[in-house]
């Protein structure tokens, strides 16, 4: 749970480098500065989550939190954010996945979409049998991802601290292209909003809080905070060894790409076997971090789906137990955007924080109303709890709109026009319902003629009393 979390360190300082490549070595000495205020975010919504955590015991998922607190129109604004970018999650996952492999291995950089579809064909495959997380499976790429990863920047940054200068790479990565542009404060923001997307998967541990066992609060809060702390040191690690070994992101789209980690990791310890086994293990746990919407995105429309707004077989788990309506419907959704952007992260990038910063705010709303409306219930340090879900509400609305207004032109208009088609969509759902079921109703008060009927006795269980219940009853009284 979480790998999400862990597995956007691989993209999101590289989505910032990708901005201030533009304004060649200048741009390298401000991503420390974009790397604490993006820091300075996470602990906000580190401190915010732990209470949602500590409230909603059973799962407090940004829809429900919404609905709960905001009203139904909030609920479904979150419900259609998240699915957004839980679509997003599988898409920039498996493509920056994709990234670290042609990385490692050049000669399958023409193949990077057909890559990207495999993978993802693969993953839906495993979740339609109802394969269930296995806790070694998923753990070994994990320890793995951090150990190796922890091991290249504390052992870079020793080399850099000591070194005398700057520290001579490995492998030296190539050379900073020449600036195109002045640094700006303009500038600066995109950078942060493409940064943002480090934080896209922190609130991961709230939504799957029943999944813990007991106590499922404490257990919930170690591993939140072990999320954040293991993400923040790597935000931070690959930002100061970015700027020290002279690491600049590169076109994607290009011959002889190579990610930051993978440039980091060369740099640090060169390109034998440890090189690929650390990203290998960045390849694992990007896959694994494209998983996890396959469990969140379908139990997500199952809810919607119980409240109305989706079709009814969302709701319905498949032969296996899954729901297999909502792990298609997602691949689909995620397909479609590979093969749209070619299978090239920053492309997605600008579409992906949109909708996980609208859910965030949304959440940090409705939990600020909730601790509003108990401040006179005696609930101890009721106002401390406001004024932190507060602030994340406020800290997360305003990243939203910087979010929006850097990335609009980039590709974020279409995240603005996909969440309120989806909020329509989701009504016209609901109204169909609501239209089925008064017409079904219409009529059911007619009585039954119960006389002169004799054995045999048929039964018929019914949920409610409507048209449909009242024909079923009527031909069983003539069978018996």
């Amino acid at each position: 749970m979480g790998l999400d979390g862990l597995g956007s360190a691989s993209y999101g300082p590289e989505a910032a480098l990708t901005i201030l490549a533009a304004t060649g070595a200048a741009g390298l000495a401000h991503i420390g500065p974009v790397t604490w205020v993006i820091l300075i975010l996470l602990a906000i919504l580190f401190f915010s989550y732990w209470q949602t955590i500590a409230a909603y015991p059973n799962n407090g998922g940004s829809y429900i939190v919404a609905k709960e607190n905001l009203g139904t129109n909030a609920g479904l604004l979150a419900a259609a954010a998240l699915m957004v970018d839980y679509l997003l999650n599988v898409a920039v996952g498996i493509s920056a996945g994709v990234g670290a492999l042609t990385s490692a291995i050049p000669a399958l950089h023409p193949y990077t979409l057909w890559l990207c579809l495999g993978i993802l064909a693969a993953i839906t495959v495993m979740n339609l049998r109802g394969t269930r997380e296995s806790g070694l499976a998923w753990a070994i790429p994990t320890y793995l991802f951090v150990a190796s990863l922890g091991f290249v920047l504390a052992w870079g940054s020793y080399k850099a601290m000591f070194s005398g200068g700057p520290p001579q790479p490995v492998v030296p990565p190539p050379d900073v292209p020449q600036a195109s542009e002045a640094v700006t404060l303009w500038l600066l923001l995109r950078a942060f909003a493409s940064g943002c997307t480090a934080m896209t998967g922190v609130e991961a541990v709230s939504n799957g809080v029943s999944a813990f066992r007991e106590p499922k609060v404490r257990h919930a809060h170690g591993t939140l905070a072990a999320i954040v702390g293991i993400l923040g040191l790597l935000l931070l690690g690959i930002a100061h060894l970015a700027q020290a070994y002279g690491i600049m992101a590169m076109d994607q789209t290009q011959e002889g790409y190579q990610s930051v980690l993978s440039q980091l990791v060369g740099a640090v310890h060169g390109r034998g076997w440890f090189y690929y086994v650390t990203i290998g293990s960045v390849l694992a746990v990007l896959c694994l971090s494209a998983n996890t919407s396959f469990v969140d995105f379908p139990r997500l429309c199952h809810l919607v789906a119980e409240d109305g707004f989706l079709p009814r077989p969302f709701a319905v788990p498949g032969r296996r137990l899954v729901y297999s309506v909502g792990i298609l419907f997602l691949t689909m959704g995620a397909g479609g955007l590979l093969i749209a952007f070619g299978g090239i992260t920053d492309r997605l990038i600008p579409l992906f924080a949109v909708g996980a910063f609208l859910s965030f705010t949304l959440s940090q709303a409705g939990m600020a109303a909730h601790w509003w409306r108990a401040r006179e219930s005696g609930v101890r340090g009721v106002r401390a709890k406001l004024a932190i879900n507060g602030l994340g509400a406020v800290a997360t609305g305003v990243a939203l709109a910087v979010i929006l207004a850097a990335k609009f032109m980039e590709g974020a208009w279409l995240t603005v026009i996909i969440i309120p088609c989806t909020i329509l969509l989701l009504r016209a759902v609901r109204r169909y319902y609501d239209e089925i079921d008064r017409q079904i109703l219409h009529g059911s008060h007619r009585r039954l003629d119960l006389r002169h009927h004799a054995p045999p006795v048929v039964l018929v269980p019914i949920k409610q009393w409507d048209r449909l219940a009242r024909k079923a009853v009527e031909y069983a009284l003539r069978l018996s």
